[in-house]
Formats: structure tokens, sequence, C-alpha cells
């Protein structure tokens, strides 16, 4: 072929998204089908949301508020900021990519953890960047050996607060001490997506109000996971004015839809839902615990919807013979598989077809 791509983009893969159900099931011929891979909110999205979204259906016609401003005031208020220091996305993917066009260029580096979400060192390398990888320590961040890495060459460091896919967090003095280090020039991303999880009293839940000392600190969160909100794509990032700025130059002038704005909207208002939705994670959380502690298989204690645990075989082989009997799960390394928290009812789903496959 003679039309040429960029250099950059030679060795990078394309992000693989959990399986879908309706794959499974043709593929395998089989009716009844529990994902439990995406780290998705069992309970699917607050009523509120879905009728915030039947009203708006009238307007698809109309571009979207492309200054997000009901979005943005209604988040300031929430989170005591001015609207200006935050910034909606389509999902905090886009946020990822922005903040990567933003600011990393050629041979620029970004440092992160080995074990993490993967698209942070995906956009650095489409950048041109070099991701400078510090292995995580008992499957938590090294942020001892993320100081080290500091060279004048770096300008991002991505830190996953919980991890995913560890589950594991970064406590509130943590945090702070690893900030106080952190020279100033060096942009410093938290990413929240599954803070609404967190059960443990030391995670930094002020995290927001650290951006007024630490203004080269920004906090990615979203409404994908405990709001229910995957499907429609928003997220916002909260932070020092003049960074957002700079990442809106790159922005796109519609890039949050008007369905993604309202439901967010409607999603904030309805605390009972979200109150909800962390009980039961934490019932299924515990649930699953019990049932590795039986089968006396490794977990990774887990602050998020999702557990890492070792099943003593190939995770792939685990995953496809899950799949089989319509449990989809996610591998990730070696006899590491993720299985996200479900109803309780696709927990036991998926703990009976775990020993019948552990047994075979």
């Amino acid at each position: 072929m003679s039309i040429r791509y960029r250099e950059e983009i030679k060795n990078i893969q394309p992000y693989k998204p959990g399986k879908p159900i309706e794959d499974v099931k043709r593929e395998y011929n089989i009716e009844k089908v529990v994902k439990l891979a995406s780290n998705e909110n069992p309970l699917g999205c607050s009523p509120k949301v879905k009728e915030a979204i039947i009203n708006a259906v009238d307007k698809l016609a109309i571009y979207p508020d492309g200054n997000h401003t009901e979005l943005k005031n209604i988040l300031a208020k929430k989170h005591k900021v001015k609207a200006d220091n935050i910034l909606p996305s389509s999902g905090l993917d886009e946020m990822i990519d922005m903040i990567a066009k933003t600011f990393i260029g050629k041979n620029d580096e970004a440092i992160m953890a080995d074990i993490t979400f993967p698209r942070y060192a995906q956009t650095t390398e489409i950048m041109g960047g070099r991701p400078v990888i510090v292995p995580l320590k008992e499957f938590s961040f090294d942020l001892n050996g993320i100081l080290e890495k500091i060279s004048p060459r770096t300008k991002v460091i991505w830190i996953c607060n919980p991890n995913n896919p560890t589950g594991t967090m970064i406590t509130e003095r943590e945090f702070v001490e690893f900030l106080d280090k952190v020279p100033s020039n060096i942009l410093v991303i938290s990413d929240e997506a599954y803070r609404e999880y967190v059960t443990k009293d030391d995670y930094p839940f002020n995290s927001i109000d650290l951006t007024k000392k630490y203004e080269n600190l920004l906090i990615m969160r979203t409404f994908s996971k405990a709001y229910g909100l995957a499907g429609i794509r928003v997220a916002y990032t909260i932070g020092n004015k003049e960074i957002l700025q700079y990442i809106n130059r790159v922005r796109g002038p519609f890039n949050v839809n008007s369905l993604a704005q309202v439901a967010a909207i409607a999603a904030i208002e309805d605390e009972e839902f979200l109150k909800k939705s962390y009980e039961i994670n934490l019932q299924g959380k515990n649930f699953l615990y019990e049932e590795f502690d039986k089968l006396k298989l490794h977990y990774v204690p887990s602050e998020t919807n999702h557990i890492l645990v070792n099943v003593g075989r190939d995770g792939q082989e685990v995953f496809i013979e899950m799949q089989k009997r319509g449990v989809i799960i996610r591998p990730v390394m070696g006899n590491y598989i993720r299985v996200s928290i479900g109803t309780m009812d696709e927990n036991k789903m998926f703990i009976e077809n775990l020993i019948e496959v552990l047994k075979e």
C-alpha cells in the first residue's frame, strides 16, 4: 500500500474492550450471558437519567452546548470550584488523548505504572513520547519509584487511584507527600474513575481541594462507573484554569453530546442511586472474597468494582472456558483475571462456573 502512516503508531495495538454479550451468544450458541469484564454498573443507571434522556430526544437536531454550561455550573456547585476549573469530555478516554495532544511532544516522557490503564501508554506513544514504566510494588503504585524516574524530559505523571486493574489505592498522606516532591513543571493526573466505590477513610476524598495548592494537579472523574453511564460517554476534569484552557484548544467543538450532558446532570442529582450502587458493590465484593477464600485463590483486596484474582492457571484459558459457559471476564496477566462485581445472581453464576472450570 502506497499510503503511509505515522511512524509513531507502528507498534501500537488497538485498545481491546471487553467482549460484547451478543458476540458471545452467537459464538457459543447460548442464551444467557453475563458480562463481568468491563467494570460496568450492574444496576444500569438512575431512572431519573432515563427520564431526562427521553425528555431531551426532541432536541437531537440541535447542536449540543459546546461550552457544557449547565453541566459545568452544576459540577462547580457540587465541588465548590469555579466553572472555569472544569472541563467535560466524552469519557475519560478522550481526556487522556487530549492531555497527550496538549503536553506530550517528540521524545517527551510520561511516567506510569506497568499494570494500569493501557491508554496512558498508547496516547504517549501516539504523540511520539516515551512511556516510562515503574513496576507496581505489591500491586500498588511505587510512588518513590516514580519520583526516581523523573528526568528533564518528564512532562506527565499518570496516577490511577484506585488503580485499574489491581483495585489498590494511594492514601491521602501518601499522595500529598508525593505531590510535595514532584516539580511544579510536571503535570500530575489523578484518574479517579472508581472513587465512588472506595471504602477506606484514608483515601484522598478531598483531592479537588488539593488542586488549589498544587497547580500542576488535574483530577479526572467519570460518569461511566458508579453512575452507570458508560454507554453515553461523559466525564470531567478539574484543575488549574490555565491548564484546562490549553487542553480546550485541542478539544472538538461539540465533544459531549446533548443526551450525555442531560444524563450527567440527572445522575448528579440522584444521590440515592449512587448510594445503592455503592452498597450493592460492597455486598458483592464481600461475597466474592468469601468464595475466593473457600477456593484458596489469592486475590488483591479492592477499592473498586472489580477484583484481580489469581485463578491458578492461564488466565486466557479461563477466559475462554468461562465464555463457553456464558460468563465474560477479563484476562490480565499470567494466571490473573479481573472480574467485575455484578448483581448477587451474576456473582453466584460467576463462582459456580469458575469452580467448574478450575476442576477441569
